[in-house]
């Protein structure tokens, strides 16, 4: 099975792939993908069977490429998701005191501010499209580093500068392993989206509260927007199906009229390796 994930290798996007397969029992090729926009694409085109990407972070909040991504490609449902601590490193050819510009994506960069306000506040920060990218640009450089995994480092060939660098011990990730085909209710935990039909006083209230008059508790929520007018937003929910799938049935039957467009991305279950393990594999 052809496996899409953020590359290159070495990438947190790596390590979540390798463990969601072996959750699932499956035997992959890694096709690693420059961009989360191209990862989501691979599977929905049927390039790869299935694709891993993240699509929150404990610290900085939703993965807003991810979300837009998944709303494009409806008909991609998430069949399992993994909580994976994050443990960054400053990553490099040459000596601490000499870097003046620091690589990495938007997120990792967001995630280690403050070390490197203290530690680098002089230093450029450049944006990637991913942290092990960042890794691959930084080798042999003298005055260039990167926030990488360790991991990272190995496979390019860099040495660890220090660590850990993540401004929060508990820094996580979940990531979602993506497949085509229809969704289901059958699981722990379900995702959706959706948009309003109107723009008035309570109609977002009156969506929501399908969910709490069938007991359904939201674990997050979160608005995008639609890119067609300003102020239209679109609503990311996540719920936990205590009950199984009638309550979750009932509510998205009341939702859906109140609605433009309703996506269920179905029902999954979640491992919680920051809970479990407290440390990334590896570490």
């Amino acid at each position: 099975m052809r496996l899409a994930f953020l590359g290159p290798a070495g990438t947190y996007g790596e390590q979540a792939a390798l463990k969601l397969a072996a959750l699932e029992g499956l035997a992959v090729e890694l096709v690693p993908k420059s961009g989360i926009g191209a990862v989501i694409q691979a599977v929905a085109a049927g390039d790869c069977a299935a694709a891993v990407v993240p699509v929150e972070n404990s610290v900085e909040g939703g993965v807003t490429s991810c979300l837009d991504a998944l709303w494009e490609h409806q008909g991609i449902r998430v069949a399992r998701a993994l909580v994976l601590p994050i443990r960054h490193a400053l990553v490099g050819s040459g000596p601490l005191q000499g870097i003046s510009e620091v690589l990495s994506h938007p997120q990792a960069l967001a995630q280690c501010n403050q070390w490197l306000a203290q530690n680098l506040g002089t230093a450029l920060q450049l944006p990637t499209s991913s942290t092990a990218e960042a890794a691959r640009l930084v080798r042999g450089s003298r005055f260039r580093a990167a926030i990488a995994s360790r991991q990272a480092a190995l496979e390019h060939g860099l040495e660890v500068l220090a660590y850990p660098v993540n401004d929060v011990p508990g820094n996580c990730t979940r990531f979602l392993l993506l497949r085509r085909g229809a969704s289901q209710l059958d699981g722990p935990m379900a995702s959706l989206a959706f948009s309003l039909r109107a723009n008035r006083p309570g109609a977002l209230l009156e969506a929501l509260t399908c969910f709490s008059r069938h007991g359904l508790n939201m674990t997050r929520i979160e608005s995008r927007p639609s890119k067609r007018a300003l102020g239209e937003y679109i609503f990311f929910v996540d719920l936990e199906l205590g009950d199984g799938a009638a309550p979750a049935e009932q509510a998205l039957a009341a939702l859906e009229p109140l609605c433009e467009n309703l996506v269920l991305f179905g029902a999954f279950p979640l491992t919680n390796l920051a809970a479990e393990e407290g440390t990334p594999p590896g570490e």
